[in-house]
């Protein structure tokens, strides 16, 4: 069966990606990630990313990096409390929509192997973007490799970033290492 894999980053394709293949996935990945700031960021996530994916032969879509889809999303009264959930959703409706328009028969986040993501509420958004765009949203608890994932990141020298992404996830996490 068929898998487009929404990655949020290479440390964390690294047990999701091991999880699916043995459970007989042909998987793609799907690097859509218009929340990263600065731009120097997504870069180095995709190098960080195309090391992995060359090292597991996984192809991966790289589409346009448009930071303004990001923000537009986010720009309404709640935006800015909501950010988490309005970017989740933006993220995972562009891969269950690439998915269903490209013939796979689910689609799936490496964003459920991060301990620092909310992991109801991302299984909750799947499921329901996924009955919406009419395509099935392969949910597992990646979280359990997280740890064993980081440390073969780091044995790799694979770039490991300290914030989600974000400009307020960076402003958030610079001001926690001031205190």
């Amino acid at each position: 069966m068929g898998i487009l894999l929404h990655i949020c980053c290479g440390p964390c394709l690294i047990y999701p990606f091991s999880r699916l293949k043995d459970q007989g996935f042909k998987i793609k990945g799907f690097y859509y990630n218009p929340n990263l700031y600065p731009v120097s960021e997504y870069h180095r996530r995709v190098e960080a990313l195309k090391i992995l994916s060359q090292e597991f032969s996984l192809d991966v879509e790289y589409p346009e990096h448009k930071e303004g889809d990001f923000f537009q999303a986010i720009n309404t009264p709640e935006g800015l409390s909501r950010r988490c959930v309005i970017c989740w959703s933006l993220r995972l409706r562009e891969t269950a929509s690439q998915a269903k328009s490209n013939g796979f028969a689910a689609f799936s986040t490496t964003l459920l192997a991060s301990p620092y993501q909310n992991h109801g509420l991302l299984k909750q958004l799947g499921r329901q973007i996924g009955q919406e765009i009419g395509i099935d949203f392969y949910y597992e608890d990646f979280r359990l490799g997280f740890k064993q994932a980081q440390l073969e990141a780091k044995r790799k020298g694979i770039y490991r970033q300290k914030y989600c992404g974000c400009s307020y996830s960076e402003i958030e996490n610079a001001k926690n290492r001031k205190i």
